[in-house]
């Protein structure tokens, strides 16, 4: 299991979005988080498949693409096409996610599941198998800035428990509220992807990127010396 530091450029200034993008990958980082919404499943519209083609000319960095859409299905073909590496879709958006979790493995991606804070683990035992990684989402997704919401701390413990008694190197990733202080409490719950947006995009990026990536080798390299 790797742990890993994932922008979120939907907190990124996009006047200047290579140029943000270009500091985060000089701070070290592989990952980019990439939320795609529709306006219907969360209430606002980010960005979509042209956004996505155009980035991937630019990075080879691996792009975790987050689908917030109802029945996203219709959607994998083509953001498999523009460049995706992961795509995570909501468990609460599909109706059939067994055969969107296929679909996206026959497109030549990883597959995502994520799930909101209401949203039990429990609901996951049965098509956990299917997924790459579980995405716990801890804040109500569809606008950057909230907080951390306290009890998804529990639901990442769980998450991961439940990935090592199938004996399942699972990656779990958390997005929302994550900053120099929560990045603990989510490292120390079981998370081993991080996504940030405002707390890497606000202010200086590379040195932001380079705390939290400092935050995270650090727990990394200790949990390996608890080993």
């Amino acid at each position: 299991m790797e742990y890993q530091l994932c922008p979120s450029i939907l907190a990124a200034d996009f006047w200047h979005l290579g140029e943000e993008i270009r500091q985060v990958e000089e701070a070290g980082v592989k990952w980019l988080h990439i939320d795609i919404m529709d306006g219907h499943f969360v209430p606002t519209i980010s960005m979509g498949v042209p956004v996505v083609t155009s980035l991937r000319k630019a990075s080879r960095l691996f792009f975790d693409v987050h689908i917030m859409a109802k029945e996203p299905a219709h959607l994998v073909e083509e953001f498999a096409g523009a460049g995706a590496d992961m795509i995570t879709v909501h468990t609460e958006a599909c109706v059939d996610l067994d055969r969107t979790l296929r679909l996206i493995h026959e497109k030549g991606c990883k597959a995502g599941i994520a799930i909101n804070p209401a949203t039990p683990v429990s609901l996951l035992e049965d098509v956990l198998e299917l997924a790459d990684m579980v995405l716990v989402m801890t804040v109500n997704p569809g606008f950057g800035g909230q907080k951390y919401i306290p009890y998804c701390t529990e639901k990442i413990r769980r998450l991961r428990m439940m990935a090592k008694s199938m004996g399942k190197d699972l990656d779990i990733e958390v997005d929302g509220g994550i900053n120099r202080e929560t990045i603990h409490t989510v490292l120390e719950a079981g998370a081993n992807v991080i996504v940030a947006g405002s707390a890497v995009f606000g202010g200086d990026t590379r040195e932001n990127a380079k705390a939290l990536k400092g935050i995270i080798e650090e727990y990394e390299s200790n949990t390996g010396l608890r080993r």
